[in-house]
């Protein structure tokens, strides 16, 4: 099929492009596409006739999206708003690219997963922006896909994994990396499985939460990366409080996998997806 990925050349963009590759793959990315011009877009979608539009474009570094709010909003819910009438006038299918930030993060029990049908909270800009831009998708196109991921590390990064990787291999005193937020480290690999998935069932429409099974602290991430690197650097668990940062970090922000669990699809767990990551010879570790 004709696949057009929006913010192609991003992390995720450019796994897509390798591991859809048996497609025919347009990407769309700025300067020469940009998602904020509705008419544009509209026409250059039209001319181009995709079968399916991947929605990755977004404003994604919460700390700036949380002093430039207008901007946020432009990108994250006006440019999806355009995304999905291209796809409408152009006839394509949607699988739009959404993040675990929806959700407010204070569970009221531990452990606990947000699940597809829980309600949307958010407390970021970052988080309002994205959840916008899925309810104009989705009011637009009732049978998108909003796909929702999470701690994204993947080829090249830029990503926490890759930064932790830097600094591990970096003699100095012990890292002090934040215990108390949860959430599902999931690799770009694992969401073009997901997508490919997804692509083989043009039945599927809705939310999907689409992230690696279990949960763990960044903490907990670092400890086994730094296992499977064979770094010694040593880490010691530290309280976001210690941390304070402009945009609020949820303290869980872990989904739950129910539609593709229903649908028989399973995830690998964070720990494997991982370890294939690790050995991967175009990480970028």
């Amino acid at each position: 099929m004709k696949i057009l990925i929006t913010g192609g050349k991003g992390m995720l963009g450019r796994t897509l492009q390798k591991e859809l590759c048996d497609n025919e793959i347009v990407v769309a990315d700025i300067p020469e596409w940009d998602i904020t011009d509705a008419d544009a877009f509209t026409a250059r979608t039209i001319a181009e006739a995709p079968d399916v539009v991947i929605h990755c474009a977004a404003m994604t570094k919460v700390d700036d999206c949380e002093a430039k709010r207008d901007l946020a909003f432009k990108l994250n819910e006006e440019g999806s708003r355009n995304v999905a009438l291209a796809c409408k006038a152009s006839g394509a299918r949607l699988i739009a690219i959404s993040t675990d930030y929806v959700f407010s993060g204070e569970p009221p029990r531990e452990p606990w997963a947000w699940s597809e049908t829980d309600i949307p909270r958010p407390r970021t800009v970052y988080g309002a922006s994205k959840f916008a831009g899925e309810q104009m998708m989705q009011m637009i196109l009732p049978d998108a896909v909003i796909l929702r991921i999470a701690w994204l590390y993947g080829a090249g990064g830029p990503s926490f994994v890759h930064t932790m990787a830097k600094l591990g291999a970096q003699e100095g005193p012990a890292l002090r990396v934040v215990n108390d937020q949860r959430g599902n480290p999931t690799s770009t690999k694992v969401v073009a499985d997901v997508i490919r998935f997804l692509l083989s069932r043009p039945d599927v429409s809705g939310i999907v939460h689409g992230t690696c099974e279990d949960q763990c602290t960044w903490y907990d991430l670092t400890v086994e990366l730094f296992r499977l690197m064979g770094l010694k650097r040593e880490v010691v668990p530290c309280t976001t409080e210690e941390f304070p940062r402009p945009a609020p970090r949820p303290r869980n922000s872990a989904l739950k996998k129910s539609v593709l669990n229903l649908l028989g699809y399973r995830t690998p767990r964070w720990q494997d997806a991982l370890r294939d990551f690790v050995v991967s010879p175009d990480s970028g570790l």
